[in-house]
């Protein structure tokens, strides 16, 4: 058995499909990465990008988000926003450009994330997802002191 198959962490957590559930769904993320001792910034924009895409998008009314932060090895840190619109899927062939109408959020996802997409189902929810690589090891320096003035 390999390092990698030995370590895992997963946090979760179901969020109402509002602008207010998809800020929430960023401070508790920014948390959890604190916890795990992860640089955060880059992750908190992904994360907002597509709480926000499922609160607006993927909303049906009386349905809740997830949001879904996995850690499958120290170094990688894959995001998951699954809604209840897999009828409406997100253009993965074609990020928005920085000066369309819409579909900016995606554009910053396709730029931040070292790789992203969507998978659908079960019926009717779609999972947005997205990777990133992380440095392994305490957060940056930097960020603790940033973070020391947002408290």
């Amino acid at each position: 058995m390999t390092q990698s198959a030995l370590f895992s962490e997963e946090f979760r957590v179901q969020l109402s499909s509002t602008r207010r559930g998809a800020r929430l769904a960023r401070l508790l993320a920014v948390e959890q990465l604190r916890a795990w001792e992860l640089p955060f910034e880059t992750a908190a924009q992904v994360i907002s990008e597509l709480a926000s895409n499922a609160a607006l998008h993927g909303r049906t009314p009386g349905r809740d988000f997830r949001l879904v932060l996995r850690r499958p090895m120290p170094e990688r840190l894959r995001i998951e926003v699954i809604d209840t619109q897999g009828s409406r899927m997100p253009p993965v062939e074609r990020a928005a450009h920085a000066y369309d109408e819409s579909g900016r959020g995606l554009f910053l996802v396709n730029a931040l994330a070292d790789r992203w997409g969507v998978a659908p189902g079960p019926p009717p929810c779609k999972t947005v997802w997205a990777e990133l690589t992380l440095p392994v090891g305490p957060a940056d320096p930097a960020e603790k002191e940033a973070d020391a003035w947002t408290r």
